[in-house]
């Protein structure tokens, strides 16, 4: 093999699969390849390495030490040139890839497709849901309810201040009497809140000028979506953003009797992707979205 920094990819890409499936027979039915021809591969790899890469198991093959770590490595950037490539495929087919949490998408994005495709009809979208916080990994951009300072790699489009409040649904008991109570009184009620959140109400009793510990939080639901579906069903009061609920507060379904506050967190639309226009007209709508009624 000719001294250079990379062996052949082709070699590369045998050897990836044999360690990944345990057979060389299994890698040539992969790669629709011969067996012979992921055994040359390996070899040429092992002969300029000076070492074996894999060892007999029973009747498959094990990597050895040296495998092991050849394998991460190939791994990793195998993974790379597969997200960068449908990371070029969607950009040539000229679709924007959008993250945002499952919330977010199912309760604020999903009910606003129709409208949004609409009125920005040259605008292809693929959603993709997440649910690690502040992140732009294998998307385009993200929106996101988040708090500053931003990584200094990304393009920040601010979209609206964060405003969040209780919510119950007219089936709670003594709803109706509750509902014309000030917001004192909700210290006597099980509250509802999510386990990725705890804090939500702590910030929403100070915005209020009340103690936080005088509040008692009951039951921790693992998501938003199923913390508002429990509040709709009656089990107690949630707190929410304001445009996660805007539609059942419309609707009668769940209700607000005490308002919103600021949190000092704000929609926005991150990107690392400067100058695409797709990005800066889909910021302008959903500012536009987010400030109507």
């Amino acid at each position: 093999m000719p001294d250079r920094d990379l062996p052949s990819l082709h070699a590369l890409r045998a050897f990836e699969a044999a360690a990944r499936l345990g057979s060389m027979s299994l890698a040539a039915r992969e790669l629709h390849v011969t067996h012979g021809a992921i055994s040359r591969q390996v070899r040429i790899l092992e002969e300029a390495l000076g070492e074996p890469l894999f060892q007999r198991q029973g009747r498959g093959i094990e990597a050895t030490e040296a495998g092991r770590r050849l394998q991460e490595s190939c791994q990793a950037a195998f993974g790379q040139l597969r997200e960068g490539w449908a990371r070029l495929r969607r950009e040539r087919a000229g679709a924007l890839v959008l993250g945002c949490s499952g919330s977010v998408l199912a309760r604020w994005m999903i009910p606003r497709l129709e409208r949004l495709r609409h009125e920005l009809p040259s605008l292809t979208l693929h959603l993709a849901a997440q649910e690690e916080p502040a992140s732009l990994a294998g998307v385009d951009a993200a929106l996101l309810l988040a708090s500053p300072p931003w990584p200094a790699t990304w393009q920040v489009h601010d979209l609206a201040p964060e405003r969040i409040g209780p919510v119950l649904s007219p089936r709670y008991p003594g709803a109706m009497r509750l509902a014309a109570m000030p917001a004192i009184a909700l210290c006597d009620e099980p509250l509802l809140y999510t386990a990725s959140r705890p804090q939500a109400w702590s910030e929403w009793a100070r915005a209020m000028g009340l103690a936080p510990d005088a509040l008692r939080q009951a039951q921790a639901l693992p998501h938003l979506y199923f913390l508002l579906e429990a509040a709709a069903a009656g089990l107690g009061v949630a707190i929410a953003p304001q445009p996660l609920v805007a539609d059942d507060l419309a609707s009668g379904r769940l209700l607000a009797p005490w308002g919103f506050c600021d949190t000092g967190g704000r929609w926005v639309l991150a990107t690392t992707r400067t100058g695409d226009t797709r990005v800066a007209e889909l910021a302008a709508w959903a500012r536009a979205e987010l400030a109507g009624p």
